[in-house]
């Protein structure tokens, strides 16, 4: 399985950037998708993920800023991210998940580095 993150990049406070992932190569068929980051402290953290049917969860700090969308047929992710802060800096990367017989897999992309600077 591959994911292919791309759009990351520089902005400004305030400004906005939008990411597409486009899953391919998947045996199993995807539940989900969606973005997590990892901050210079390491740490891995959801941001958003949306499930095949549409159905989105945000973290608490991007909510009303960040929208994610699906377009499954094409194993396509998106997230708008709006009202971009210094704390929205990490490197973002892609994930699937899917859930054949019931056992979960995650596949996960190469990551995309978003910088938020004046």
């Amino acid at each position: 399985v591959q994911l292919q993150a791309s759009g990351g990049g520089l902005v400004q406070p305030g400004g906005s950037l939008t990411l597409s992932c486009v899953a391919s190569g998947t045996r199993f068929a995807i539940v989900a998708m969606g973005w997590y980051r990892q901050t210079t402290d390491n740490q891995r953290e959801l941001v958003a993920l949306i499930t095949t049917s549409g159905r989105p969860n945000y973290a608490d700090s991007v909510k009303d800023r960040f929208t994610i969308s699906i377009d499954s047929p094409k194993n396509t992710v998106y997230l708008q991210m709006n009202s971009l802060k210094p704390d929205d800096m990490a490197v973002y990367y892609c994930n699937a998940e899917a859930r054949p017989h019931g056992v979960k897999y995650d596949y996960w992309g190469q990551g995309t580095q978003v910088t938020v600077s004046s």
